[in-house]
């Protein structure tokens, strides 16, 4: 699915998706582990923001100045209106770029859905994005492939490299490992944070 088709998925729920999630818990754990391992705490990047919420209210709690980014023009009308303080950019991560470093950089539940083939690219530009002993918190498949799925009555595309092809990228690029889980075991949903060694 091409990040336009997956914007204009996204732009039609966009209202239910806030009603349900924007009080949500769900990840918090795992984002609060991420800002631990931190040892600056200037700068953030939230990629695939939605609408805002629980993620965005952790790193701003944390003294983060944050810019976040999304596709959905939907999802960002309702981000800024629930954090208006917040820079935020509608933007598809495969063709954004910036010349700022970020000491957290979050892509939770919205890099698995660009196409199979830019999985790695992505994976790579994150590393990039990142200062030295940077935290990358991120979520993928566990499988190997791509799929389309229905929610809220929306197709939405999928796809992972899987945890080898992930754990060998961030390796390549700088990056080490520091947790790794299957949060949502049986289903097929890994979380990992990794700090930019270099």
């Amino acid at each position: 699915m091409r990040p336009s088709q997956l914007a204009k998925s996204y732009d039609k729920i966009a209202r239910q998706w806030n009603t349900d999630m924007i009080g949500s818990e769900y990840g918090i754990p795992m984002i609060d582990r991420a800002i631990q391992y931190c040892t600056e705490k200037k700068t953030a990047l939230d990629v695939g923001c939605g609408s805002g919420g629980r993620i965005i209210n952790r790193i701003m709690e944390n003294g983060f100045e944050l810019t976040a980014i999304d596709v959905s023009e939907g999802m960002l009308e309702l981000a800024r209106e629930n954090h208006p303080q917040v820079r935020f950019e509608q933007a598809d991560i495969i063709e954004w770029g910036t010349t700022e470093r970020f000491d957290l950089i979050v892509a939770w539940d919205s890099i698995f859905h660009l196409p199979l083939e830019h999985q790695e690219p992505v994976v790579e530009k994150l590393c990039r994005f990142l200062n030295p002993q940077g935290i990358l918190v991120y979520t993928f498949g566990d499988a190997e492939g791509a799929h389309e799925d229905t929610w809220l009555g929306e197709k939405f595309g999928y796809s992972s490299i899987g945890i080898d092809a992930n754990l060998k990228i961030l390796s390549e690029n700088g990056c080490q490992c520091r947790h790794l889980e299957l949060d949502q075991y049986p289903l097929n949903h890994v979380s990992v944070i990794a700090r930019n060694s270099r």
